[in-house]
């Protein structure tokens, strides 16, 4: 069984809206929804659980029931990090998954997410037991104390820049959050640094500059273009 696991906890301060950026609309149509959309057309995913912003729940429902997404089986409270959203959701699946289930893990605000990266993700875990979308990186870094100034750089063949979907067994990712909990560790976005710091080895799959992660309303209007694009794309 495959399970989409979308984090959606987040409050969207730094998009300084008074609605969570998941729930913006654009061509009207909730972001989140198109994420959705994604993984309720691809043949692979089996269901879906969100960890939603409590007190959305509802809201949530009824945009999906709107838009038609019948894979959601489960929606449960989001946490105020990322860690926490998926550590609610791993522990919604206990009894449900079993421990090679392959669970996807998501960000519900990368509304560009393509088959094609899902798939990969999916067939990457299956063979090496994760699949973590990534793409190279193409700019130079530079390390800072204060962000104000920088002593040194990082070669970049040597950087993965890792984004959503992330793609697990479904017990080494629930081990993984367990660990998290008896070490006091509250705080991570994702759940591959509490992999890489369980010593797991991780293996990448196919990502896209296009898979953009919507944080301010800068990224909503590159949303809008690149959207564009791709429905022009279509119509051709």
């Amino acid at each position: 069984m495959n399970v989409a696991v979308l984090l959606a906890g987040g409050s969207g301060s730094r998009t300084e809206q008074d609605v969570p950026k998941q729930f913006m609309n654009v061509y009207d149509k909730p972001i989140m929804i198109y994420t959705l959309e994604a993984f309720q057309q691809h043949p692979d995913i089996d269901s879906i659980i969100v960890a939603c912003l409590d007190g959305w729940q509802t809201i949530l429902e009824a945009y999906a029931k709107e838009a038609g997404i019948t894979k959601i089986q489960y929606i449960v409270k989001g946490g105020e990090n990322g860690q926490e959203s998926a550590r609610n959701a791993l522990d919604a699946l206990k009894g449900i998954c079993k421990e090679d289930d392959i669970v996807i893990i998501h960000d519900a605000v990368r509304p560009m997410v393509s088959a094609e990266i899902i798939s990969d993700c999916i067939v990457k875990c299956r063979k090496y037991g994760s699949g973590l979308a990534a793409v190279r990186c193409q700019e130079t870094i530079v390390r800072t104390q204060d962000g104000v100034k920088g002593d040194a750089y990082v070669k970049r063949k040597g950087i993965m820049r890792v984004q959503t979907p992330q793609a697990y067994r479904y017990g080494k990712a629930f081990h993984a959050h367990e660990e998290a909990l008896k070490q006091g560790i509250y705080d991570v976005v994702y759940t591959n640094i509490l992999m890489l710091d369980m010593g797991e080895t991780l293996y990448f799959s196919k990502g896209s500059e296009k898979n953009i992660k919507i944080t301010t309303m800068e990224d909503v209007e590159i949303f809008k273009a690149l959207y564009r694009v791709k429905k022009e794309d279509w119509v051709k």
